[in-house]
């Protein structure tokens, strides 16, 4: 992949799986926050796999839209879209009615000073959301910093961990989920709780950061050794096939790549890809924020794009200077301060 072009069109593939599935799904989708790192991509996937099933329904996309030119892209791809502050109570209200909800909505960067704001969108707004839609089907993204750090050793977190998040962020995520939890027992909602452990795609995310460190000659410290990451496509269909397996009880997904990675090894490899050498610093701590995936592969299949396919797609988008987004993942963060 050359260009920015190339990356959103494969982003976009469904999967057979995915459009079988789409076919089958009774109603509208609608993504609430799509204006995320995910949700132009999500969005696009969604349509792809409606048009190749050749069913009748639509993609809808919220967010505030305040800047940029991303309505009209979506719009271009056939989504449609609307203008919102979901935290004003007489616009969320305002919404209309769709079977299929995929709640992308939240803040997590730009926490530490601002908490009164990420406790409002990751915990109050959820509430209100949960009210309006008591009569869909709901997949809440939620977050592995849910989960303590654990002992690397044990493979990640499984959905059987107590929760235990470090810092308000995490908190603040597991008040979303217990939240949607609540209404979900309530109203009988079906839901699934999509707990998503770093996705990536070219422009940012771990693998990325650690690529141009290495080209730009920085050093990589692996205190925090170990993570683990999703091709975001992946991550994407994951998201709208979970609407499938949306339950009350609730179902917990952990969503992320099989793998346990030393962030070490990885260094090395993307230092063989670019002809030079990584300057690790510190020592891998015997925890990390890492889950396991198990069952979210049980359940749709292991990921279509592999650990080393990214490594080699990253390696080369960083030689060419791709574009990027300066959203970095604070991936190294032991404190849960973002």
């Amino acid at each position: 992949m050359k260009t920015v072009e190339e990356l959103e069109a494969k982003l976009a593939e469904p999967s057979a799986a995915l459009v079988k599935e789409i076919a089958e799904l009774d109603g509208d989708i609608m993504l609430l926050g799509v204006g995320g790192k995910m949700g132009p991509s999500l969005a696009r996937l969604a349509m792809n796999a409606i048009k190749e099933a050749g069913v009748n329904k639509k993609v809808i996309g919220a967010s505030r839209f305040s800047s940029g030119t991303l309505r009209q892209e979506l719009e271009n791809d056939g989504v449609e879209t609307i203008a919102v502050d979901l935290l004003n109570d007489s616009e969320l209200q305002a919404l209309p009615d769709v079977k299929n909800i995929i709640y992308m909505a939240g803040n997590k960067f730009g926490t530490t000073g601002n908490e009164h704001f990420t406790w409002a969108m990751n915990s109050y707004l959820p509430g209100r959301v949960a009210e309006k839609y008591r009569n869909s089907r709901i997949v809440a993204f939620s977050t592995g910093n849910v989960y303590p750090l654990t002992p690397v050793i044990d493979g990640g977190a499984t959905e059987l961990t107590p929760p235990n998040p470090n810092g308000e962020y995490g908190q603040s995520s597991l008040g979303r989920e217990r939240v949607f939890e609540y209404f979900s027992h309530k109203y009988g909602t079906p839901l699934t709780v999509f707990r998503l452990n770093y996705a990536i795609d070219l422009r940012y995310g771990v693998l990325l950061e650690i690529a141009k460190a290495i080209k730009e000659g920085r050093e990589i410290d692996v205190t925090m050794g170990h993570a683990n990451v999703i091709w975001q496509g992946d991550a994407n269909e994951m998201a709208i096939r979970s609407l499938t397996v949306a339950s009350n009880p609730p179902t917990v997904l952990n969503v992320t790549g099989p793998e346990t990675i030393s962030l070490r090894w990885v260094a090395k490899e993307f230092a063989n890809r670019l002809g030079t050498e990584a300057k690790i610093i510190g020592k891998e701590a015997e925890t990390a924020l890492l889950s396991n995936s198990s069952k979210a592969i049980q359940t749709f299949g292991y990921p279509r794009v592999s650990l080393l396919q990214m490594i080699d797609w990253i390696a080369d988008w960083v030689q060419i200077d791709g574009a990027t987004w300066n959203k970095p993942t604070h991936f190294q963060e032991r404190e849960g301060k973002y």
